[in-house]
């Protein structure tokens, strides 16, 4: 058996030097790292060794011994037992630049490319209470349903009633719902037995509107009392405009099923982005910071520069939110979307905002892109704005081939996007300049909007 230098259950003092990725303090004994929760570089803490393995360890701490300055009060440690906040321990400040090292980091290490400039990370006045989008899930504890946010690494759930970064409202909702469906005796799902009704409570809320669409997520279709129910919640919550029931019979960890009925109202909510109207559907991305979206976005459209004979792409985009925002410069906007739903939604919001220049498709968007390409359509602009994966080698390769004079990619994994950047370096594009977004406050996760240039003679 290995000889490590730290042993399960034992107690030392160590001293943190550096933050990993994920905000988790480093010390290091004899050269073998732990990894600390609650913990900041500068601090001398008394550790209890929780976990010993062959490259590295974990450890929490018992005892702060030195503090470093730059450590905040905690709302709630659950907040960081359950990863929703996992970097509320650190002041703002801190977490921008931390962010903004983060991005310079990848660019350097990944990317190879240490001489393009990463701006500081743009944040907010006040950086909690901000997300419009909350995705609870609902479990039996000490006999009742109750809501909270799974302990980390595990699926056991902490009950937690104020989530700190949710908008307050949304919070408020949470709470009103669960007390709705215990009156209703409604039974909680069990992942073991896979039995129980309830799943998930998800609320959205429009942060210019106001308006909150209910989401639950039921084990099986029959639902009983669901429109009573769906009826009750609106009368205790006004601002309650649809309530859906989302039916998800499969024994999994992905959240929704596939089908949705609607118990009460609408079959989708209403909000606002940069001046224009989105509807938003059940499955819909939208994304869950509304005024760092805008400043994103904003982002994205000054870099792009934009001119009225531009023809613009915009991959994977979702309801639209970025094209119908920009098409009012440009003579056109080319939008796909892998999603069904959202394209509907798209088409609907171009209609609302009288926006007669954007032209939607589904599909995954490499494919349609070569296919416009062969119908002879011809960006000045592609934007991308892909999940946390990237993007696939062929979309950047058709991208490339269809020659725009500039792309610019919108990443919510500064590490995918480093390693694309260097791909669309060798197709004959150079990165120019990186600008880090603080959308999700508290937690290690950074945005970043990039330009990349069309290097001439390729």
């Amino acid at each position: 058996m290995k000889d490590y230098p730290v042993k399960k259950n034992q107690r030392i003092i160590v001293s943190i030097i550096d933050l990993t990725h994920e905000g988790m303090g480093v010390a290091k004994v004899d050269g073998y790292p732990l990894f600390i929760e609650n913990s900041l570089p500068g601090e001398e803490v008394e550790v209890l060794v929780v976990k010993v393995g062959n490259k590295f360890g974990f450890a929490k701490v018992e005892k702060w011994l030195t503090e470093s300055p730059d450590r905040q009060p905690i709302e709630h440690i659950d907040l960081l037992r359950t990863g929703i906040a996992p970097l509320s321990h650190l002041s703002y400040e801190k977490q921008l630049e931390f962010k903004q090292e983060q991005v310079q980091n990848v660019m350097k290490k990944i990317a190879k490319m240490p001489e393009v400039p990463v701006y500081e990370t743009l944040g907010m006045d006040e950086p909690s209470g901000y997300r419009n989008k909350a995705q609870i899930p609902v479990r039996r504890v000490a006999g009742e349903l109750t809501t909270g946010f799974y302990r980390k690494n595990s699926h056991q759930i902490i009950p937690i009633e104020d989530f700190y970064i949710q908008d307050p409202d949304i919070d408020k909702a949470i709470v009103t719902i669960r007390n709705i469906l215990r009156r209703f005796d409604v039974r909680a799902y069990d992942e073991e037995s896979h039995k129980g009704m309830l799943r998930h409570i998800i609320v959205r809320r429009g942060h210019y509107t106001h308006e909150i669409m209910v989401i639950l997520v039921t084990r099986k279709e029959k639902f009983f009392k669901g429109e009573l129910i769906a009826e009750t919640i609106n009368k205790e919550i006004p601002e309650v405009v649809s309530v859906i029931q989302n039916i998800n019979e499969e024994k999994t960890n992905v959240i929704l099923g596939k089908e949705n009925r609607v118990l009460f109202g609408k079959d989708h909510m209403v909000d606002q982005l940069l001046g224009h109207t989105f509807r938003i559907s059940p499955q819909s991305f939208y994304q869950v910071n509304t005024p760092q979206a805008e400043v994103l976005y904003q982002t994205a459209i000054d870099f792009a520069d934009l001119k009225k004979s531009d023809v613009v792409i915009d991959a994977y985009s979702g309801i639209g939110t970025i094209g119908i925002s920009l098409a009012d410069k440009v003579k056109d906007v080319y939008g796909v979307e892998v999603t069904p739903e959202a394209i509907i939604d798209a088409q609907i919001n171009a209609e609302k905002n009288h926006v007669e220049n954007a032209h939607y498709q589904t599909g995954k968007a490499e494919v349609v892109m070569k296919k416009w390409h062969e119908r002879g359509i011809k960006p000045t602009v592609i934007i991308v704005d892909p999940p946390r994966k990237g993007l696939a080698e062929s979309f950047i390769q058709s991208a490339a081939e269809m020659s725009p004079e500039k792309v610019v990619y919108i990443s919510c994994n500064p590490a995918t996007l480093a390693r694309d950047v260097k791909l669309f370096q060798e197709l004959g594009y150079k990165t120019e300049k990186v600008q880090p977004v603080d959308l999700f406050p508290q937690s290690y996760h950074v945005e970043t909007v990039t330009l990349l240039t069309k290097i001439e003679n390729n």
